[in-house]
């Protein structure tokens, strides 16, 4: 979302052009693009639109509103992919560890989407765009496991009402920091983005949406429990956000918990996926083996 940026001129700035000031204390931006901030209207002083030869009398509040970046169009790229299953219609990709699902900002290269346009040859449904061809669905970044692939827009359409439906069956493991009491529960919640730090999400009664986590304890060790959990609705960092709230954080999520010393990132596997599918009717269902750092987390559970 476009991001707004709100600066006071002090009294020793009185005199100064308002778009060499907002260009001299806002870094990213020249001072030709003030200038175009300026005419669009995204500039106001104490709230009130101003020309680019406005002067500064010291002590007003300025509001720049910066708006999106343009997106790039994403370009394919012969990156390797584990495929687990594809036809006509989709495709079901196990992504690494590590792999970006679509390009953005910091990310226009290496990501899945450079790959799918690759290995398609762009046929990949339209329906989130440029940027996000195919994708139904996302993981993020250093999530490891399955994701699915829409090839059309008709196919596209019909997995995402499934989700939206709650008839789209995803299954993870994890590895917590705590123990549980409970071997298995619900975790019902809401999230929202943050109020201070909008990278990140919360609970919160405001401005959310419900949010259900469904868990099983798989085995606790000494501090710790590897856990699988079934989604019941999909919101970003669904899984990190309710095990943090119950104060059980995935290991490693350095986001909602804290880093860990055996695995960069945090310790979370997509590991089943199931749907109808769009064109038969035919209820599929795929899974994945744990990757080695999961493995390699067991191991030293194991050991403790």
């Amino acid at each position: 979302m476009p991001e707004k940026i709100i600066i006071t001129a002090a009294k020793e700035d009185s005199g100064s052009r308002i778009d060499k000031y907002i260009s001299d204390n806002i870094a990213q931006l020249t001072r030709s693009a003030v200038q175009g901030l300026i005419a669009s209207g995204a500039v106001l002083v104490s709230g009130t639109p101003v020309g680019k030869n406005y002067k500064l009398r010291g002590g007003e509040e300025i509001s720049v509103q910066i708006p999106d970046p343009e997106p790039m169009d994403a370009l394919p790229e012969e990156i390797p992919l584990d495929i687990v299953y594809e036809d006509g219609d989709l495709l079901v990709v196990n992504k690494p560890k590590g792999m970006v699902v679509h390009p953005a900002h910091g990310n226009w290269n290496g990501t899945l989407v450079n790959a799918l346009l690759h290995h398609c040859k762009g046929q990949l449904s339209g329906i989130n765009g440029v940027i996000r061809p195919g994708i139904v669905h996302r993981i993020d970044k250093d999530t490891s496991g399955l994701l699915i692939v829409a090839k059309n827009d008709r196919a596209h359409v019909h997995l995402a009402q499934q989700i939206r439906e709650h008839s789209f069956t995803r299954e993870y493991e994890a590895v917590a920091v705590g123990q549980f009491k409970e071997l298995s529960g619900t975790i019902d919640a809401p999230i929202g983005r943050h109020k201070t730090d909008r990278k990140k999400m919360c609970v919160t009664a405001e401005n959310s949406r419900n949010a259900v986590t469904h868990y099983q304890v798989i085995r606790q060790y000494g501090g710790y429990a590897h856990l699988r959990l079934r989604l019941e609705t999909g919101r970003t960092h669904q899984i990190r956000v309710h095990l943090s709230y119950i104060g059980r954080p995935v290991l490693g999520d350095e986001v909602y918990g804290r880093p860990s010393k055996w695995v960069e990132g945090q310790c979370l596997h997509a590991r089943k996926i199931g749907f109808i599918h769009p064109s038969t009717g035919e209820y599929m269902e795929f899974s994945s083996d744990l990757p080695e750092y999961f493995q390699a987390v067991l191991r030293k559970l194991e050991k403790m």
